[in-house]
């Protein structure tokens, strides 16, 4: 074991320069400099998400949520953020996510500031970068420029990978949006600080496959603990269960990897990672070393350049919820 691991580290550098991040000429490092009057759009943002983890530490995962589930589907240009009966707001995969009121918030702020100067889908972007640094996280830089769609369909959000997507699909769909296996994997580290509902994990606890039996993958002490506790049999409420261990839940950090190597992935597609054999020892590497900071800072300033709109494209909102 201990002499592939030079080799594994190898890999993982290798994996990484070749994610490093080429946005868009348009894109750019302090991009709203000198653009907000005497205000700084950096210090707004900072302060609203500074403000609201106070007392909602929450957030961050909302903030990571959103962010993925906006990028990934056509792009960062915010459409998530859109209202409407047939937006991607109301598309089955996307119920749950939260965070619309903060940026509604920041919105306002910088209109105030400066009207029609900064994108929706450049705060998304900006407040995830603050609130992972706020919450144990890496602090890293991120460019900004983009504009804002004016497309959003509740199909679009089709492409989301599930919870219980195999690991060959899941790397499949994210080699689509141009984003390699070790990429998924770093970013599936964002569930470090994510929860999810006891419907969702029912039948890994008590009827996997059509067995009646738990997901054999699944540490069987664990599975008594959530089927015990969390996720009894016949409860009145479809109650909240965290991804990663519940004494590191709203800090971002390299324990949801452990979690895993100790069989304790909550979701089908978590455990899943830890076990299939392309990606089993990018779970370790990441479990047993100190680069996921670095990595997922990586990873996501890679997820946020996708697609993104920029110079006469798209337009700047007043609103985040609708078009102008």
């Amino acid at each position: 074991m201990q002499p592939a691991r030079p080799a594994a580290l190898l890999a993982a550098f290798i994996i990484v320069l070749a994610s490093a991040v080429s946005c868009r000429a348009q894109l750019a490092n302090s991009y709203y400099a000198g653009k907000c009057g005497n205000a700084s759009v950096e210090t707004i943002i900072h302060d609203a998400v500074k403000a609201r983890l106070a007392w909602d530490k929450r957030m961050v995962a909302g903030l990571l949520h959103l962010l993925f589930h906006d990028c990934f589907v056509a792009g960062c240009d915010a459409s998530i953020l859109l209202d409407g009966p047939n937006t991607e707001k109301t598309a089955l995969q996307n119920n749950g996510l939260f965070g619309y009121d903060l940026i509604d918030d920041i919105k306002t702020t910088l209109e105030n500031a400066c009207p029609g100067v900064v994108s929706c889908a450049d705060i998304i972007v900006a407040a995830t970068r603050d609130a992972v640094g706020m919450c144990g996280g890496p602090i890293y830089q991120v460019q900004l420029g983009r504009r804002d769609g004016m497309v959003s369909q509740a199909s679009m959000a089709s492409i989301l990978p599930g919870p219980n997507v195999d690991i060959p699909t899941a790397i499949d769909l994210f080699s689509k949006k141009g984003l390699n296996s070790f990429d998924m994997a770093i970013l599936m580290g964002a569930h470090t600080v994510g929860v999810t509902h006891c419907s969702v994990i029912h039948n890994r606890l008590y009827n996997f496959n059509g067995t009646g039996l738990p997901d054999p993958a699944m540490d069987p002490l664990y599975v008594w603990i959530l089927s015990t506790f969390a996720c009894p049999q016949g409860q009145a409420f479809d109650n909240i269960v965290y991804l990663d261990d519940p004494s590191s839940i709203l800090l971002v950090d390299k324990s949801y990897y452990a979690q895993i190597m100790k069989r304790h992935g909550v979701l089908s597609v978590d455990q899943a990672l830890g076990d299939h054999s392309s990606t089993a020892w990018m779970v370790n590497f990441l479990a047993t070393t100190d680069f996921f900071p670095s990595m997922f800072s990586y990873a996501l300033n890679k997820l946020s350049a996708l697609d993104v709109l920029t110079g006469n494209a798209g337009e700047i909102r007043r609103n985040c919820r609708r078009t102008n």
